[in-house]
């Protein structure tokens, strides 16, 4: 795992290469210009398989923050022909920023559902992760824990989270506040407050960690995460952080588990739109789709898929039917409800 400030180290050796890339010279007519906030290597075995089936050659930057800021400043003399993000609300906020551009496209609208994808054609929704309870196997033996339980008092000094402000949990936060309402969503974030092990902290594959330390019994997290911890030939302790826990769905009150999307968009100024629009197409596709279920273990948004025979053991995902745009719309009253909560200040005395 990097730390956050080798990942801004990464990020900004990676932008400067790539400006250096175009410095002086006429932007390459055989290639597609990829911003984007995803793990470099979490992308490219499908983008290696773009370029196979395509000829069309990839440039990624990758930025940990700041990406919708850096194509506003760059305006219309940005190289960026696409951007590849997680979390629905970066999606939707960088078509309300202006950085995207609508695209109607018969082959990717074939290929992906209306309730994900933006209804405007701004963003598309490539994979889903649902957002799950990591559950220890040697001391947790609930089946079933819903997303309201987790602020019973059952679990108090037993639960882990990374911060209540990151995307993945704010796109949960705001899933509660469509379904319970704002007041209601304020209390069971006080008692999940209440029921913390330790201050929220790390990232999700740090939360199973927790767990197998014996530091907290339950964590939230998303699915993929445990595939890429469970099949980590390179860090065997992230395999033994894997094989401690039992992945639990948990649920609302209609029987549903919360689902994100990672998604794509067509930038405003795209110099290489029709590389781009081949590429989201190409994103779209059976083939990219299998690529995606099988090596980063997040599940297809093709309908019918399998997702890898890892995914698969950890039974039936039903996911919620929530429109996800309604989860964006939450983002800001999530992030504010966090503060007003202290919930990244830890367990309430």
């Amino acid at each position: 795992m990097k730390s956050g400030n080798a990942r801004s180290k990464i990020a900004g050796t990676a932008a400067f290469a790539f400006a250096a890339l175009f410095a002086g010279t006429a932007l390459a007519e055989g290639t597609v210009n990829i911003y984007t906030y995803r793990q470099p290597e979490l992308i490219q075995p499908v983008l290696d398989a773009f370029t196979a089936e395509t000829g069309i050659k990839t440039e990624v930057l990758f930025l940990d923050k700041g990406l919708e800021e850096r194509i506003l400043a760059e305006g219309q003399n940005s190289p960026a022909d696409v951007i590849m993000t997680v979390d629905v609300a970066r999606l939707t906020t960088a078509k309300d920023k202006g950085i995207t551009q609508p695209l109607d496209d018969a082959t990717i609208n074939a290929n992906i559902r209306p309730e994900y994808r933006d209804p405007e054609g701004n963003w598309f929704g490539l994979t889903k992760r649902a957002r799950v309870i990591y559950a220890s196997k040697d001391r947790v033996k609930d089946t079933a824990i819903s997303y309201a339980e987790l602020a019973d008092p059952k679990w108090k000094g037993k639960i882990c989270i990374r911060s209540g402000q990151h995307d993945y949990n704010l796109a949960l936060f705001g899933a509660a506040i469509a379904h319970w309402g704002p007041e209601k969503t304020e209390e069971w974030m006080k008692g999940l407050r209440a029921n913390l092990a330790r201050k929220p902290e790390g990232g999700d594959r740090p939360q199973a960690k927790a767990i197998a330390s014996g530091e907290c019994d339950i964590a939230i997290g998303n699915t993929y995460y445990v595939g890429l911890m469970r099949t980590n030939e390179k860090e065997p302790q992230e395999k033994e952080w894997g094989n401690a826990i039992n992945v639990i769905f948990p649920t609302w009150e209609n029987g549903l588990t919360h689902v994100n999307i990672s998604g794509a968009a067509l930038t405003k100024y795209a110099p290489h739109r029709e590389n781009a629009i081949k590429l989201i197409q190409f994103l779209s596709s059976h083939e990219a789709q299998k690529i995606y279920a099988e090596k980063n273990f997040e599940y297809p948004v093709e309908p019918g898929l399998e997702p890898s025979p890892v995914v698969k053991e950890f039974g039936q995902l039903n996911a919620d039917t929530l429109p996800l745009v309604e989860i964006a719309k939450n983002r800001k009253a999530a992030s504010e409800m966090v503060d007003r909560v202290g919930l990244d200040d830890g367990p309430a005395n």
